[in-house]
């Protein structure tokens, strides 16, 4: 307690010795550079003491100390303060920077964005960032930030996008940030958070990632809200039904729930959103698939569920459909050969089901350009086409199961 007193009264009389450097300066030469406010001028300096640049970086090399600040590389002011930080050469392939974020970063008062490029920046998210209270973009992704998300950044009440993606962060999502009324962007994605996705109230907010984590619970129905256009929770351990939640969301244009472990129907009305990409596969999704109208999503996987009815037609015009390894009975509609024979079908997967039988000529050329697996049905395909590895060699269901699935 008594070091960190010590090293705020150092900052202080640093900052007033800064102070009177600067006005005397001004005096001898006011045309001789822009004056930074000098708490913005101590904590850039301190912010560019815990980092470096890797190898093969020179992101630094513009930032001496005897210039005017605001002419540094990745530093943006507004008068005498910095409003926005881009630490590291934004250039694809840049090797990045090293080290840790300093917290004199919170000394910026009048930061806008914060933002850092790829590297090996490794440490915590300083608590201090909280004191930014102008900040509306913050993004340091693609890194090595550790431990938990600051509940902190909640007060944070102009912030519109978080980007903390693939970095290494553990622990919950602060359900202080769920209250962050200008959110309009939360990428978390590909780091090791755990614990249950907090309720989001800002209706802004129209991007969620956060998939390639280890989420867990359920989502209540009115936990997102309907403004969301983007949405990817795959690979988490999410579960129970969504078919209420889902309804709300007619916004969508990009929906994946994959691997997880969600329950109950597929609501119809979702396959009339925007959807331009919709994976809900390798869950616990059962019941029928029912699309209130003729299909216009060009991918669809409904995979690996525990769906079952038959196939509907409404689903023959999207372009890659994967409904393998579910419980589906009956013929294939027609609509899905005549579409197929046309080439405008370019991947049908529905093998490892109950299916029993499909229109199509055994001589019937299927396009090159597209694929088709029927195999482990209760049926002989009338068509030898080639299949994933994943299928198996074996042609056709046991007749048991087959009859057990009829009983």
């Amino acid at each position: 307690m008594a070091k960190k007193k010590q090293r705020t009264l150092g900052f202080g009389l640093v900052a007033k010795w800064c102070i009177v450097f600067f006005i005397c300066l001004f005096q001898c030469n006011p045309t001789a550079f822009a004056i930074l406010d000098p708490i913005d001028f101590l904590a850039l300096q301190s912010i560019h003491k815990a980092l470096e640049d890797m190898p093969g970086s020179n992101f630094f090399s513009s930032w001496d100390f005897t210039s005017d600040p605001c002419n540094f590389a990745g530093v943006l002011c507004d008068s005498n303060k910095v409003i926005s930080l881009n630490l590291g050469d934004p250039r694809a392939g840049s090797p990045g920077l090293t080290g840790r974020i300093d917290p004199a970063i919170g000394k910026l008062s009048s930061l806008a964005e914060f933002s850092v490029v790829p590297g090996r920046i490794y440490g915590a998210l300083p608590q201090s960032i909280s004191q930014l209270k102008t900040l509306r973009f913050l993004a340091v992704s693609r890194n090595f930030i550790s431990g938990g998300i600051p509940a902190t950044l909640g007060q944070l009440r102009n912030l519109r996008t978080l980007d903390l993606s693939y970095n290494q962060l553990t622990g919950e999502i602060p359900r202080s940030v769920g209250t962050v009324p200008e959110l309009t962007n939360l990428i978390l994605c590909h780091n090791r958070l755990s614990g249950s996705i907090p309720p989001f109230l800002s209706q802004s907010l129209t991007r969620i990632d956060l998939k390639h984590n280890g989420l867990t619970g359920s989502l209540a129905p009115t936990s997102l809200p309907s403004s969301l256009q983007y949405l990817s929770l795959s690979w988490n351990r999410l579960s129970g039904p969504v078919d209420r939640l889902l309804t709300r969301l007619d916004k969508l244009n990009y929906l994946d729930l994959s691997l997880n472990q969600f329950t109950g129907t597929i609501p119809g009305r979702i396959f009339s959103f925007p959807i331009t990409n919709l994976q809900l596969q390798r869950n616990l999704f059962y019941g029928p698939v029912q699309p209130v109208d003729q299909v216009t999503i060009p991918n669809v996987d409904l995979s690996y569920n525990r769906l079952s009815g038959q196939i509907s037609p409404m689903l023959s015009t999207v372009q890659n459909l994967y409904l393998n390894n579910n419980r589906f009975t009956g013929h294939v509609p027609a609509s899905f050969v005549d579409r197929l024979l046309a080439a405008s079908i370019q991947i049908l997967y529905l093998q490892h089901n109950f299916l029993t039988g499909i229109e199509i000529n055994p001589t019937a050329e299927i396009p090159l350009s597209s694929s088709l697996c029927l195999q482990y049905n209760c049926m002989v395909p009338p068509v030898q086409t080639p299949c994933p590895l994943k299928a198996g060699k074996q042609k056709t269901r046991p007749t048991a199961q087959c009859n057990e699935w009829k009983g």
